[in-house]
Formats: C-alpha cells, sequence, structure tokens
C-alpha cells in the first residue's frame, strides 16, 4: 500500500499546532516559574484563546477525516485549558497569596528599595505595569449607572462619592499640602481620589484648589464604580496598596464578587478579593508615611475582633445584602450588595444635601453604641456627694467605637441631673466654644509631635499616640460621675445621660471652614434617663473616722461641704 509523504506545508502545521497546544498547557508552570504580573497573565491568557481559536480553521482543513477530528479535539482542549485558567488567574487576584505588609519596618525599608515599586510615592498604589493609566481607560459613574440603576442611585448618596468634594477633607488637604511642600500630595489622593491619582492628575496646585475650581478645570471623581471594580489585586494593607487595573483584557474589565455574572459591555472576572474584609483594609488602614505612625487602624480592629473570627465582613455591616437585580437585565437575585456603605458621617451627607444617607448614617450609630446606668442607689440623700456610675457599651461596630479620622472622631457621655423644679443640679458633657467641655467622658485617639504636643489638624506633624481611649468591639467601659447635691434640691431627681458623637467638632469646622460655614449635626446615639427619690433621712456618722455615710452613697469626709461651689467631677473608669 502507498502512502503519500506529506508535504512541508503540512509538516509546518502540525508542527506549529503541537507548539501551541504545547505552549497553552503549560502556561499555568511557566507564568508561576517566571512570577508574572497580574496583567501579564490575563495577556497571556488572552494570547492562548485567541491562537486556539484561530487556529481551529486550518485543523479542519486536515485530512483524513480522524486526524481532522483529533486534531478538532485537541484545539477544543487546548481553548477549554485556556480559559480555565483565566478564572483561575484572576481568582487568585482575590486569595490569600499576597502580601500583608503594612507601611512599617522592616516591610517600609525593603519596599523603598524596590526600583518603581511604588510609582505614586508616598501612596502605595500600583497599576499593571506599575505605568500612569489614561483617563480614558475609565467609564463615568454615570455609564454604569445606566444598566445598574439602583446600586449607582445608592452610591451616589454616599460619602463615597463624595470622598475627593467633601469639604473638611479638602481643607486639610490643602493645608498638609502647603505645610510639606507637597511631600503629602500623592498620599492624601490615593484613597479619595484614586482614579485621579494613577491617572497622573494630582498636583500641588489642584491639592490646593477649590473645590469650585477643581471640578470645573479638573474633574475627578471620588471613590466611583471604576475605583472598586478595577482593583484586581492587593500588595498589602495600608496606604492603599491596591492594584488598578482597567482594561485587562483589552476592553473595559470589571472585577467582582460574582461568578456568573454577564454584561453584553465589559467583560466580568470573580474575585474572592471583593468578598473579603481585607479589601477595604487597603485604604481604611492608616500609617503615617514619614514617621510610620499609625494613625488610623480600623481594618486591624476588626481583624482582632470576634467579628472577624465569626467571619462577619466590613460589607456584612457597610454593605448589607438586599432582594433585587445587581443589573436592569440581570437576573432576580435573593441578595445583592447594597452600595450604601453607610458610616456615622451623617453632618457631611446632610450638609450636602444627602438626607437619606444621613439618616442611615445616624441608625448605624444607633445599633453601635449603648449607654446605661450601673446600680443606682435606691435614693439620693440632700446635702451629700454621691455618686453614678454610667456604662458605655460597644454592641453594634465590628471595629472601636469611633474609629476613622482621628483628629475629629468623638464619642461622648452628656451627663445630667434635674430636680423636681427642673433646676439643673450637674451636668458634664456639655458643648462650650464649639467643643466638648473640659474633664467631658469622651471616647478618642489623640495624636501628638515629636514633643509630645496633641495635634488637633496638623496631623502631618505626628510621631505619636498620645491616648486612644475607644472602645473595642463587643467591649464596654464604665466611669462614674460624683456630684454634690444641694440641701435644698426637690425630689425626686431625674437622671439622664446621652451618648453622643460628631464627625469632628463645630471648632474645627470653623476653623477649616470659616465660622458657621456648616453646622455640626450632634447625633445622639443612644440615651438613659431614669428617676431616683430624694431622701431626707439623716446620715448615719461612723464612729472612728467621722467619717458620714449612707447606704449606697459615697462617703463625705468633714469638711466636704467646703467644696459645695467646686465643679463636680468625673472618676474611676474602667475598660474592657
Amino acid at each position: 500500500m502507498s502512502h503519500t509523504r506529506p508535504t512541508c506545508a503540512q509538516l509546518a502545521l502540525h508542527g506549529l499546532s503541537a507548539l501551541i497546544v504545547l505552549w497553552t498547557i503549560s502556561a499555568g508552570s511557566y507564568m508561576a516559574m517566571f512570577n508574572v504580573p497580574p496583567g501579564v497573565k490575563l495577556a497571556i491568557v488572552d494570547l492562548n484563546i485567541s491562537l486556539a481559536s484561530l487556529f481551529i480553521p486550518l485543523f479542519l482543513a486536515l485530512k483524513p477525516l480522524a486526524r481532522r477530528f483529533l486534531f478538532f479535539l485537541a484545539c477544543l482542549l487546548t481553548v477549554t485549558l485556556a480559559a480555565a485558567d483565566e478564572p483561575q488567574s484572576s481568582n487568585n487576584q482575590g486569595n490569600d497569596n499576597q502580601s500583608n505588609d503594612k507601611w512599617l519596618e522592616p516591610a517600609r525599608s525593603r519596599l523603598m528599595h524596590v526600583t518603581g515599586g511604588m510609582p505614586f510615592f508616598p501612596h502605595r498604589a500600583n497599576t499593571t505595569g506599575n505605568l500612569v493609566l489614561n483617563v480614558k481607560d475609565f467609564d463615568n459613574a454615570q455609564v454604569c449607572g445606566a444598566c445598574h440603576t439602583e446600586i449607582y442611585r445608592q452610591w451616589r448618596s454616599s460619602m463615597m462619592s463624595q470622598a475627593w468634594d467633601e469639604p473638611i477633607y479638602r481643607a486639610l488637604l490643602k493645608r498638609a499640602s502647603a505645610a510639606t511642600e507637597g511631600k503629602v500630595d500623592n498620599f492624601c489622593t490615593g484613597c479619595h481620589t484614586p482614579i485621579g491619582l494613577t491617572t497622573g492628575q494630582i498636583t500641588s496646585q489642584v491639592n490646593r484648589s477649590s473645590i469650585e475650581d477643581s471640578a470645573k478645570n479638573h474633574p475627578m471623581p471620588g471613590v466611583d464604580c471604576d475605583t472598586c471594580h478595577n482593583i484586581s489585586a492587593r500588595t498589602g494593607l495600608d496606604n492603599g496598596a491596591y492594584v488598578l487595573s482597567p482594561r485587562a483584557h483589552g476592553k473595559p474589565t470589571k472585577f467582582g464578587p460574582r461568578k456568573d455574572a454577564v454584561s453584553p459591555y465589559h467583560d466580568t472576572v470573580y474575585s474572592a478579593l471583593h468578598t473579603r474584609s481585607d479589601f477595604c483594609g487597603t485604604c481604611h488602614n492608616v500609617t503615617h508615611p514619614f514617621s510610620s505612625v499609625a494613625v488610623e487602624r480600623t481594618y486591624d480592629e476588626w481583624q482582632e475582633s470576634t467579628y472577624s473570627l465569626n467571619d462577619i465582613t466590613c460589607q456584612s455591616c457597610h454593605m448589607p445584602g438586599f432582594k433585587g437585580k445587581a443589573a436592569i437585565m440581570g437576573p432576580d437575585r435573593e441578595e445583592v450588595a447594597s452600595h450604601w456603605f453607610s458610616g456615622a458621617n451623617a453632618m457631611m451627607l446632610n450638609h450636602l444635601g444627602q438626607e437619606e444617607g444621613a439618616q442611615r448614617a445616624r441608625n448605624m450609630l444607633a445599633r453601635a453604641g449603648e449607654i446605661t446606668f450601673e446600680q443606682l442607689p435606691a435614693a439620693i440623700v440632700a446635702g451629700q456627694y454621691t455618686s453614678v456610675a454610667v456604662k458605655v457599651s460597644n454592641v453594634g461596630a465590628g471595629h472601636k467605637l469611633p474609629t476613622g479620622f482621628p483628629e475629629g472622631r468623638e464619642m461622648w457621655i452628656d451627663f445630667r441631673v434635674l430636680d423636681a423644679t427642673g433646676r439643673e443640679i450637674y451636668r458634664l458633657g456639655s458643648i462650650k466654644d464649639g467643643k466638648t467641655e473640659i474633664n467631658t467622658r469622651n471616647f478618642k485617639v489623640h495624636i501628638g509631635d515629636k514633643d509630645g504636643n496633641p495635634l488637633d489638624v496638623e496631623v502631618w506633624n505626628a510621631t505619636q499616640i498620645l491616648s486612644d481611649n475607644r472602645i473595642l468591639p463587643k467591649g464596654y467601659d464604665i466611669g462614674e460621675f460624683s456630684f454634690l447635691v444641694p440641701a435644698d434640691a426637690v425630689g425626686p431627681l431625674t437622671l439622664t445621660a446621652d451618648l453622643n458623637y460628631w464627625p469632628f467638632s463645630q471648632k474645627l469646622a470653623d476653623y477649616l471652614l470659616g465660622k458657621d460655614k456648616v453646622q455640626v449635626e450632634i447625633t445622639r446615639m443612644a440615651n438613659v434617663t431614669q428617676s431616683v427619690p430624694l431622701s431626707t433621712s439623716l446620715p448615719v456618722v461612723g464612729a472612728d473616722t467621722g467619717a458620714v455615710s449612707t447606704p449606697g452613697l459615697a462617703p463625705v469626709m468633714p469638711g466636704d461641704n467646703q467644696k459645695a461651689t467646686e465643679k463636680n467631677r468625673f472618676v474611676t473608669f474602667r475598660l474592657r
């Protein structure tokens, strides 16, 4: 039997097919061996699919039929392997094989010596290839809103959408840029307008301009759709250590938490990272770029809490699910992640005209804290000192209460005592000169400069944490208010304790924006009120010490009546 010898063209075709199959099958191995970056991996996967797809018609031209069929199966296997490699590659971007470094030693020194490793220094943002991105690579959020109508509506009412144009932030940014001669320009912007930073639009001139001027001449988004859904990986856990990868396949690509998402407009890539709290940790851990002070540690606070141990993520509280559609043409889902990103800044949302978002912030604050009286006395004796214990609990926040922005965030107790005529016998926790009065029992972190001086504004000069008495997740604090009840007080006494919060003081807002440019809202998180009878019984005198005591009351020592005009005090704290 005679056999037809293959032609040179056929031999070349067979050899080329073998190389393509070998190249595709071994893709995972050589990408792992050479530690190929995520963006390059995606490009290789695209190349594999394209080569296989283009080669199928050539395989179909081969003879005989059996060989043609076998080569066709080989091509299908090639395409299948390439397609299987793509989600695996993107999935890895949301898994745990990434750095957890913070901007602390020794990681700081190591990162500083990586050539080109921080293209937007001192911010830790990266891009595919660490190149400055093109503005045209990103869509305006309104484009996303055409299909994701409800999600867009929610986001538009959130602080995320206002992250760049928020007036307190911009006033601080202007001062920080000038005070540091532009050294913190990139740092302060990378988490308030990531697209603005990575597209090279940030300059000292922009940072020091007014909101109106920058909106007109240098419009940039806050934390928008394309910011979060173009993050393909992270390289650390603070200072914006994200990797922004728009158009990963040469066309719009969105990373998200669903494996079955399909869009006619953009590619959809599943990212496990988007389902976890460490996604948020890239920006919600802030380390001073030059002194390495831990300025904000919201992610770490969560990670060290029982919430983390029980798999209650940042998204669980700040992006709770609702039943509906993620996109107008998409399927009905039992749970779609909401995009309100509710936090605690009711005042600013209200100022910006987002009342629905403001009310959600108030509701979240109400769920976070609780205040109660501890073991009130059965009766209080007129003319004597008494003590009232107040317990504040963090019952609903998966981080310290409060958390974030140390120059501003403050929670405090406003404690008042009235007699039956409405006369105020005692108060501690009122607002005086635009801030909480001296000795108020507040919960706050205090930062300081190198000389130990407290800093209310100049966080760029911070070198140390002076104190931090905020309440841990599921923790509580008990303190006692001690005060003298006047002899002529009319019973019963009404005791009231409000747990209050504001994102920053009125004094800070006036300093940054001008007198009364904004009115800072005091949000009452929780409240407790109780009536206590006023006793007229005579006290019992101790035989040995001469101390005057009444069961359940603080003792009054001889000479204490001389202190009747002194400011009463708040004493004794126990933190759990």
